[in-house]
């Protein structure tokens, strides 16, 4: 079955929460989420395309696909968001909280009707999936950009996003509290946030559509020899300009925002920009920000709603992601802990407590090898957490 299924938000138009819903027989799913931000509206625009044309072209399918629009009031307004970001509320307790309200009291935020609806369709596509579990999470960027994937560091993400000739991002999640992506790693499934370019580019559409119908392919939901063109033509576009670029990069600093902090980026930057350190990067109430080494700089914030002003990052080797995925094969961890000042968090496996006045300098970069990049700080001691893989 081709189209749409789900009711119309009253608020929002002629956009329903389910874009669409193709079905086949058993196979894997593939759940995409686009413009969880009200003023990016290529992931929704993208996924009304791919399911016209295979509605047009009917292919033979194998599992689910399904497409679901994000902050639907926002999007009407074309705004990031109403009350707050919609892409930094997934955490359990506040999920939690919200199930187990009978139903949303007068004065809720926007976002919080958003949340359950979203929620609501994941779950029905969860109840009903008859093989592996993907998730793709559609945005764009203020600023222009290169288009690129984002993923929490486990072996499963980096081969699903491998297979995107785009450049592919480590340790965002680091720096991100609350975000769809995290929710959904956390409970065990491979995922991949895509950036398709600046928000009011229309090249940006395209290629958040080139996106989705690699995933397709990627996930062997349509096969390229199934008379689709379109996911050899994706692949051309999306390479064209990946080969330009870093195949793998780590985030290494992200600069908050608050409101009162009179943040101002400098004109001009892009994303993948290469920057030295101590260069100037942005101005806000306590004086100039500078770059704190070499490296690249990531989203730069051109927009008046947003609370990450800029990131910097740097080129994660090749030689590095095979020397991390063969560590962890090894279960190399369970060596790690015996490291002076390395024990394993009673309450978490998937959590380390380094001592950093006892364990050595390299311990942290240890950590992300073995895939520990969420991380903070208790006094003297850092605590660093791992999705499951």
């Amino acid at each position: 079955m081709y189209g749409t299924k789900g009711r119309p938000n009253d608020s929002s138009g002629t956009v329903p929460r389910v874009i669409g819903c193709t079905e086949g027989d058993p196979g894997p799913t593939l759940l995409c989420l686009g413009s969880l931000h009200g003023n990016e509206p290529a992931g929704v625009t993208a996924l009304r395309r791919v399911f016209a044309h295979l509605e047009a072209a009917g292919p033979p399918i194998k599992g689910e696909f399904v497409g679901i629009a994000g902050n639907l009031v926002a999007l009407a307004r074309s705004q990031r968001y109403v009350d707050h970001d919609l892409n930094r509320c997934w955490t359990s307790d506040r999920i939690e909280h919200l199930r187990n309200r009978n139903r949303l009291r007068a004065g809720s935020a926007v976002e919080d009707a958003e949340q359950l609806e979203i929620l609501s369709e994941v779950d029905k596509a969860m109840a009903r999936a008859r093989g592996d579990i993907f998730f793709l999470d559609l945005h764009t960027t203020s600023g222009n950009s290169p288009s690129f994937g984002t993923i929490a560091d486990t072996l499963r993400n980096r081969a699903f996003a491998l297979q995107f000739p785009v450049p592919i991002i480590l340790g965002l999640e680091e720096h991100l509290e609350g975000t769809f992506l995290e929710y959904v790693n956390n409970r065990g499934y491979v995922t991949m946030g895509f950036e398709g370019g600046r928000h009011d580019d229309p090249n940006s559409i395209d290629r958040v559509e080139q996106c989705v119908w690699l995933a397709l392919a990627a996930t062997r939901i349509l096969f390229r020899h199934d008379g689709m063109p379109q996911i050899k033509h994706a692949h051309a576009g999306l390479s064209a300009a990946g080969k330009l670029f870093p195949r793998v990069l780590e985030v290494r600093y992200r600069h908050a925002v608050a409101g009162g902090d009179g943040f101002q980026m400098e004109p001009g930057f892009v994303s993948f920009q290469t920057v030295q350190a101590g260069q100037l990067l942005a101005r806000d109430r306590t004086g100039s920000l500078t770059a704190f080494e070499d490296g690249r700089i990531l989203m730069p914030l051109y927009q008046s709603q947003g609370e990450d002003g800029y990131f910097l990052m740097r080129e994660f080797s090749t030689l590095w992601l095979k020397l991390s995925a063969f560590l962890r094969l090894l279960h190399f961890d369970s060596v790690f802990r015996l490291l002076p000042g390395v024990r394993r968090s009673p309450a978490d496996p998937n959590t380390l407590i380094i001592r950093r006045r006892t364990a050595r300098w390299f311990a942290l970069q240890v950590a992300h090898l073995l895939g520990y990049r969420k991380r903070r700080m208790d006094g003297e001691t850092l605590i660093v957490t791992r999705r499951p893989e």
